[in-house]
């Protein structure tokens, strides 16, 4: 049991609640310099702070960008960064309704020991980040543990490593104001069937939530960030029903009913028409779901399909008001969950990167 105690208790649990509102999500927008260097690549942009800069204002200061969320999680260069009129991007979201958030994560290597699997760094030094990205506006954080599916993986070690790692980084960020949002994160790359890695994924989310017990974090003052439960890149898709019965029984079993929401990765092997219809399907089923179960999402996945459009609309000569086109790509992306038109044959072909664990 809890025995959490710390003045910022009561405006966790708030917070927490705030990102779990019906009917919003969390925006993604903590890719790194490296990572965002690539995406901007793609629409031949170049990655220097200017232009990362102007991505981002393109993203927040589009009119009805923010309807549809509740919090946004940055990069910590973009807590500091200002629209070009001067003010801060925290004070953009916060104006809009929108809680900002920050990785605190340093990424992941390779753990020792063990057949490539991974280990996330980023504990050094992190109550006094988590101090300072307080002061600056930040009201959550997120931090990714990153596990695999193999012959003899998940191990013991990995997942041990995983969740007391997500543990001591929940404990620091309550102690210090930020909700933690866990991100225990099952790779998908791979050959195996739903329900191996329905297996997995309630292996694992009993060992954090115990690690977490064992932390004493007040989970009200958490929020869960997982994948969704499906078969592995390389092995048949299943219809978005099957993936929802097979998520959601996993964390029937796994998942305390302290916890406020749940919020779903959508990027790394399937598009967001994929996971919407999955996330939908769950919304739909009739079974007891004491969680609100909702999105995050990330904003430059839409942007290859329109490089010319993004690159128009980051330039200076620009106003972002007059912009209808990016302003559908926003909406588009934000949009409720729904029940869309879409069959499974009719999905978009698949979107998984090989090691996105490396690239985030």
């Amino acid at each position: 049991m809890s025995h959490f105690k710390s003045k910022y208790a009561e405006e966790l649990v708030k917070n927490a609640a705030y990102i779990g509102t019906p009917g919003k999500g969390i925006l993604a927008c903590d890719e790194s310099i490296h990572t965002m260097g690539k995406r901007l690549a793609s629409i031949n942009v170049e990655n220097v702070e200017e232009n990362r800069r102007a991505f981002r204002e393109l993203v927040f200061t589009t009119p009805g960008a923010l309807q549809y969320l509740s919090g946004a999680i940055l990069f910590e260069e973009t807590l500091y960064q200002k629209t070009s009129s001067g003010k801060p991007f925290v004070e953009v979201l916060k104006e809009g309704g929108v809680l900002p958030g920050i990785k605190v994560d340093k990424g992941v290597v390779e753990l020792p020991g063990t057949r490539g699997e991974l280990d996330t760094e980023g504990l050094d030094g992190l109550a006094q980040r988590c101090q300072k990205y307080y002061q600056e506006g930040a009201r959550f954080a997120k931090w990714r543990a990153v596990l695999k599916i193999g012959p003899n993986e998940p191990s013991e070690l990995s997942i041990h490593q995983a969740v007391n790692g997500l543990a001591r980084y929940a404990a620091i960020c309550q102690e210090n104001g930020l909700v933690p949002i866990l991100e225990p994160e099952i790779l998908a790359d791979g050959t195996h069937s739903i329900g191996t890695c329905s297996a997995v994924t309630e292996r694992v989310l009993v060992a954090c939530y115990k690690a977490l017990n064992d932390h004493k974090i007040m989970l009200e003052g958490t929020l869960l960030k997982p994948n969704m439960v499906t078969p592995g890149s390389q092995a048949p898709k299943v219809a978005p029903q099957l993936a929802a019965e097979y998520t959601v029984r996993a964390l029937q079993r796994t998942v305390p009913v302290a916890v406020p929401a749940i919020l779903f990765l959508s990027g790394g092997h399937q598009s967001e028409e994929e996971a919407t219809l999955k996330l939908n399907a769950m919304n739909q089923l009739n079974t007891r779901k004491p969680w609100y179960l909702s999105f995050s999402c990330e904003p430059f996945n839409r942007a290859p399909s329109r490089p010319g459009l993004v690159r128009r609309r980051m330039s200076r000569k620009h106003k972002l008001l007059s912009l209808p086109g990016a302003r559908l790509i926003l909406r588009q992306l934000l949009a409720p969950i729904r029940v869309l038109p879409l069959s499974l044959t009719e999905l978009p072909e698949s979107l998984h990167v090989s090691n996105y664990n490396l690239l985030r």
